[in-house]
Formats: C-alpha cells, structure tokens, sequence
C-alpha cells in the first residue's frame, strides 16, 4: 500500500512536468483540448489510486499510522520522507482526489477564455502542481516536508486567482498569498523551535513523546507560532480578510478547490501537530482559540446576512466565502475543546464543509456563467430570481446545498456542528466549562442567523415569477457536465448525513490516540 500513496504523489508532478514539454501539438487550440483531457485522465488516475488506498486500508486499526514509507532525505538535519496515513487523514486524502477530479471534469467544459488568459496547458500543469500540494499536506509525517507541502500549493493558487479569475484578481491574489506566506513563515518559526529542542522534525516521534522533554514556555511559543499560521488558511476570525477577496475573484474550480481542500490544511495541521506535539502549550491557548472561534461563527453569519439583504448588492460567492468563515469557526471550536467529541466534530464538519460548499460554488458559478454577474440584487431583481420556474434542477440544487449548509439533520452539515458544539459544552479537564459554554450558546446563536441568511438567498434566489423580465431571457438548466461533476457532491452529503459512522468509525480511534499521546 505505501507504493500507492508514493503514486498518489508521484503521478501529479508526472503530469505537471510533462505540460512543458511540446506534447500536445502544434495547434493551441487542440493542444488545449489534449491538455484538459489530460488533467481529467490523470486526476481520475489519482482518485482511483486514492480508493484503492481506502478499500486496502485497515479500518479495524485506523489509528495506525498505514501505507508508510520512512526514509531519509537530508541527514544533515534529520528530515526524512516519511509518509503514512490513518483515520485522521484518508478522508481528507479522497474528498482532495474527488474535488480535484471533478474540477477537472468541469474545467474542460467551462475553463476561463479570452484575451490575456494563458493556455490550457498551463491551467492544467498549475493544477496538477495543486493536487500534489494538497496531497502531500495530508500524507507526510516530517514537519519540515509538512511545511513544503503547505507552500507548493500558494503559487499554483496564485496564478488561478490571477490570471483566470474575474474582478480585481490580481489584488485579490496578492493579498492571497502575502497572508499565507507572513502565516506560513511562522509556523515554520513554531516548527523549528519544536524541533529543535526536541531533536527531530518526525511527527509520529514527537506526538509519541506527548511534549515531553519541551518545556512549557517552550510549548506555549511553539503552539503560539503553529496556531497563528495555521488559523490564516484556516481561516480564523481576524485573521480570514484574505478569503472574500479570493474568493469573489477566482475562478469557480478555483474557489471549489479554496474552499473545499486549502482551508482543511489548516484545521488538519491543529490536529496532526498541535494537538500531539505540544499538548501543554494548546491546552494553555485553547480559550482563545474558542473565543476567536465563537467570534468568527456570529461574525461570519453577520456579515452574511448583510450581503443577503436587498440592496446590498451582495456578490453570492463572497457571501459563501463569509460564510465558510462561521463553518470553519465550528470546526475551531471543536479543536479547541481538546475532548474526542469536538475533535471527531471538527474532523467531520471539515469533511461536510469540503463537499457542501464545493457543491455551492459550482452551482453559483454556474449561475454567474448564466447571468453574467453573480450579484445578488441582480439576480433577484424586485420578485425573485425564480430558479425553481426558470431551472429547476439548478435551483433544486442550490436550495439542497442551502440546507445542507444550515445543518438540516440527515444531511452532512449537521453532524460535525452538533459535534463540535457538544465537545464545547463538557471541555477537557483543565478548561474554563462556563467559558466554554459560553462559546456554545455563541455558536448556536451562529446557527440560527446562518439558517436566516441561506433562507433568504433561496427565497430570492429560487423563489419569484417566472414570467417576470429577467437579466437573461433564457436561462439553461442544469447540463450534463454539470450534473456529472456536481451529483458526487450531493450524493455524498446525503450519505455523510445519514450515515455518520462511515468517517467517525475512521477518525475516533485516530484522535483519542493523538489526544492520549498512546
């Protein structure tokens, strides 16, 4: 099995590098077609691998470090290529390997076109460097190659937003990347210092030490550092002014993949490093943490609910970008309970997170494809948009992902917010209980104003006459490459929702031994 993680990994940078090469022929507009085939071919090749790895996985022993490889790279300060995966970190493997696949599928019928945009095959190179990225972010167990993996996904991002996205790209792209690179800088500072005085960068050695030979002052500085640059891609409240901008500018495979993958390796990274590796250092900071969690689910709905208003002229995929904002700031808030209730939660709801809002920025950028504008006051006009009369299908699905993101019981949402909630109300030992509470009552607070806001986009959004004037006079119903790319996505809500078990089973094991040190 560890031959098919190292595939995992091996066959996308395969891929990247073969873009360079003159293989596609002389003519660009069949080379661009050869090239987006290509990346489908190739990330279908990927995701394939990554279900081979989950049938061949161990689900009895989950908490197992699997599939490893351990050698070594630069003896000279002791990082190894060490890889492995376990319950924690193979869902997180396949739903990056689906995204990536079915953004792929969507862009060799929707990829961005026109003057000044660059070619196909650079699209698809960038793209598959992503998939590496990403990838890797989850399979390594080397702090220093945990880091590189973190920053080989910033450039190809980068670019996406900047040359194939729409608005004021490029600004957004740079505030992008100058967030991430000050936040990654100082992780790697926290990575240092526990590696340092640790005397190894292996992350299985140092979560089996539990903190111990690090001192707490130590811990606290290294778990300040690792909590910082890992809260911006998360992102955490103050920290996320970067993900609207991203967000409203990059393209809509751009903005799937953002969303659905890049924001989890934050919330990963708390898991696998902070948790493990210096447990003194996040009980002592776990407060904070859930406060700027609890802050961030009222102010992610807030702002939302503003942007939904009439007359705001609300941009839908920036209102999404708010509200992954408070998604997130659950998944924060189970972390922070350091108790294998929340933390199981916040595993669950980065999972339901990835696929409900993946499905909801392919089906606003579909709606912006449509109308030219994915303005809100545009699209619903004085009476309402009227999907449900105009596409019902499209519309059927916008209002199904709505719910799923409101955390209707049955569906994916639910779960890791009831979760993460339930951990808040009894912490870990040694955690202030009221104000944890506290931060519970916030995020129910949070839960009521995020169902206000989705209710209203789907009123205006789906709801209306149909034989009204419209920005558009026909409006195109759901296509086949749409329903292809988006009906894995709905599918798997429905079955994460109804059958929770399937990532709890994997992930329960693997965080109460991240948690006990054992």
């Amino acid at each position: 099995m560890n031959a098919v993680l190292i595939a995992l990994l091996v066959l996308p940078l395969l891929g990247a590098a073969l873009t360079l090469a003159p293989v596609f022929g002389p003519d660009p507009a069949a080379a661009d077609r050869r090239a987006l085939r290509f990346g489908t071919v190739l990330t279908g090749a990927v995701l394939v691998l990554t279900v081979a790895l989950a049938v061949g996985f161990d689900h009895d022993e989950p908490a197992r470090m699997q599939a490893t490889t351990d050698l070594a790279w630069i003896p000279a300060i002791g990082v190894r290529l060490h890889l492995g995966v376990d319950g924690v970190s193979l869902p997180l493997l396949v739903l990056t390997s689906l995204l990536t696949f079915l953004c792929a599928l969507y862009s060799e019928r929707r990829l961005p076109s026109g003057a000044g945009v660059p070619s196909a095959r650079s699209f698809v190179g960038l793209f598959l460097l992503l998939e590496v990225g990403m990838l890797a972010t989850f399979a390594v167990l080397d702090l220093v190659l945990f880091f590189l993996a973190f920053e080989i996904v910033l450039i190809p991002m980068y670019f996406l937003i900047a040359r194939w996205g729409s608005g004021a790209k490029v600004p957004a792209a740079n505030r992008f990347i100058l967030y991430t690179l000050l936040g990654s800088a100082v992780m790697l500072l926290g990575f240092l210092l526990v590696g340092l005085k640790a005397g190894t960068f292996d992350m299985q050695a140092l979560a089996a030490a539990h903190g111990s030979g690090l001192s707490h002052s130590t811990q606290v500085i290294a778990a300040l550092a690792i909590m910082v640059g890992l809260a911006v891609k998360a992102p955490a409240w103050p920290l996320h002014s970067w993900l609207p901008d991203a967000h409203t500018a990059a393209p809509t495979v751009g903005s799937v993949l953002l969303a659905g993958v890049l924001l989890k390796m934050g919330t990963y990274g708390l898991v696998r490093v902070l948790l493990p590796v210096v447990p003194d250092g996040t009980t002592t900071l776990a407060p904070y943490l859930g406060a700027f969690a609890a802050v961030g689910i009222v102010y992610g709905s807030l702002a939302c609910l503003a942007l939904a208003r009439t007359g705001a002229k609300g941009d839908l995929k920036r209102l999404i970008a708010y509200s992954s904002v408070g998604h997130m700031g659950f998944v924060l808030l189970g972390i922070a309970s350091l108790t294998p209730v929340g933390v199981n939660g916040a595993l669950f709801a980065n999972i339901a997170h990835g696929l409900i809002t993946g499905l909801l920025f392919f089906v606003v950028g579909a709606l912006k494809d449509r109308y030219g504008t994915a303005d809100l006051d545009t699209l619903a006009g004085a009476t309402g948009a009227a999907l449900y009369g105009r596409a019902p299908r499209l519309g059927a699905l916008l209002a199904f992902a709505a719910v799923a993101s409101l955390g209707l019981p049955g569906l994916a949402g639910f779960w890791g917010e009831l979760l993460a909630m339930f951990g808040a109300f009894d912490p870990a030992e040694g955690l202030s209980r009221p104000a944890f509470v506290t931060y519970m009552v916030l995020a129910g607070l949070g839960t009521l104003l995020t169902a206000a806001y989705l209710l209203i986009v789907v009123r205006r959004v789906c709801m209306g006459d149909p034989k009204q004037p419209a920005p558009v006079a026909e409006l195109a119903d759901l296509r086949p490459y749409e329903a292809v790319s988006w009906t894995p996505l709905a599918a798997l809500t429905l079955l994460a929702g109804l059958w929770p078990a399937l990532l709890l089973g994997l992930s329960d094991p693997a965080v109460k031994h991240l948690l006990g040190g054992g």
